[in-house]
C-alpha cells in the first residue's frame, strides 16, 4: 500500500449477456486490504490515464476481457486510520459495464475469477469485500 497518497482505483461492475456479475480475488500472494474477498475488477489509476482508459486496462489486465463502458457509478472513498496515521486513502471511480469481447482468463494477481448469476450474490455476500457490496448496492446492478 502507498502510505502518505491518495489512491485514485478504478473499476467496473460487468454484466455479461446472461444478466450475471463479473468478480475476482487476488491471488494470496498479493496481500493487501482487498485479500481474501470477492471484488470488481479494477486497479490504480495511471497519472495521465483517461479514468475511462484506466478502467478497461486494468479489467484487460486481470481478467483478458473487453468490455464496454455503460454509466458511471457514484463515486465513493475509503480511509482507513490506525491510532493517527492512514494507511490507506483511496478513491474509488467505477462504471457499469457490458462484456464486449475476450476470454476469461485470470491474470498472475487474480488467482480467482467467477460470474454470478444476480440472484445468487446475496448467497455469497459474506464472502464479498465491504467496499464491494457498496459498489454493488450503488451500480443498481442488484435491483435489476
Amino acid at each position: 500500500m502507498e502510505r502518505g497518497r491518495i489512491i485514485i482505483a478504478v473499476g467496473a461492475v460487468i454484466e455479461d449477456e446472461e444478466g450475471n456479475i463479473l468478480l475476482v480475488k487476488h491471488v494470496p500472494q498479493r496481500g493487501g486490504f482487498w485479500q481474501g474477498k470477492w471484488i470488481c475488477p479494477g486497479g490504480k489509476l495511471n497519472l495521465g490515464e483517461r479514468i475511462e482508459d484506466g478502467i478497461k486496462r486494468e479489467v484487460r489486465e486481470e481478467t483478458h476481457l473487453d468490455i464496454e463502458l455503460k454509466k458511471p457509478i457514484e463515486p465513493f472513498e475509503r480511509i482507513e486510520k490506525t491510532k493517527d496515521r492512514v494507511e490507506l486513502h483511496v478513491i474509488y471511480i467505477d462504471y457499469v459495464a457490458k462484456l464486449i469481447g475476450g476470454k476469461l482468463i485470470p491474470d498472475d494477481d487474480v488467482g480467482e475469477a467467477l460470474w454470478v448469476q444476480k440472484e445468487s450474490i446475496s448467497k455469497m455476500w459474506d464472502d464479498l469485500h465491504e467496499d464491494t457490496k457498496k459498489l454493488l448496492a450503488l451500480s443498481g446492478m442488484l435491483n435489476s
